[in-house]
């Protein structure tokens, strides 16, 4: 259980992404975590646990591995009771391997951009843990490497319909008829 307010535990999120994406500092980012701390990024299974793996992923992988030109649009944010949920767009141009995220694809220089959700779990005044999300095939339609013809499968499209709900719903099976 969190001893943190909502406003502490939005706080230190901004704090753990600001140390990730802008000073860029491994052990920093590491440091607002609990020692038994983990992140999953679901769809390719990478992170890691505990204060080693972490600096090694954040450090090696994770870190130096975001191209320049990453963005989040947060659409949403609901904090509650030991955890804390960002909807945002997840916006690049794929022009740096990224293994956390395309593990063995080099970079295609095509612009993505996914929604993604992070749940991010607190325990005491630290990170617990993160679990992301997101539709790996919307990412590899759009870098190129799935076909979505024929496919249940949407590209970009599903970034702008989750930013605006008065697009049309229903596509993909209008496709199919």
């Amino acid at each position: 259980m969190t001893d943190l307010s909502e406003a502490e535990m939005v706080r230190l999120w901004e704090l753990h992404t600001q140390l990730e994406f802008e000073t860029k500092d491994a052990v920093a980012t590491v440091a607002t975590m609990a020692p038994g701390n983990y992140v999953n990024h679901v769809p390719t299974m990478t992170g890691g646990r505990g204060h080693d793996e972490m600096i090694e992923f954040y450090g090696k992988h994770f870190i130096p591995k975001m191209p320049a030109d990453t963005t989040q649009r947060v659409l949403a944010r609901t904090v509650g009771k030991d955890r804390l949920i960002d909807e945002f767009v997840f916006s690049f141009t794929h022009d740096i391997e990224m293994d956390w995220m395309l593990p063995g694809i080099a970079p295609t220089h095509r612009k993505v951009e996914v929604p993604l959700v992070v749940v991010v779990q607190f325990e005491g005044a630290k990170i617990a843990c993160e679990r992301i999300y997101w539709d790996q095939a919307s990412v590899l339609a759009q870098i190129g490497l799935l076909d979505p013809s024929g496919l249940p499968v949407a590209g970009v499209e599903q970034a702008r319909k989750f930013e605006d709900p008065q697009l049309p719903s229903n596509e993909l099976m209008q496709r199919s008829d």
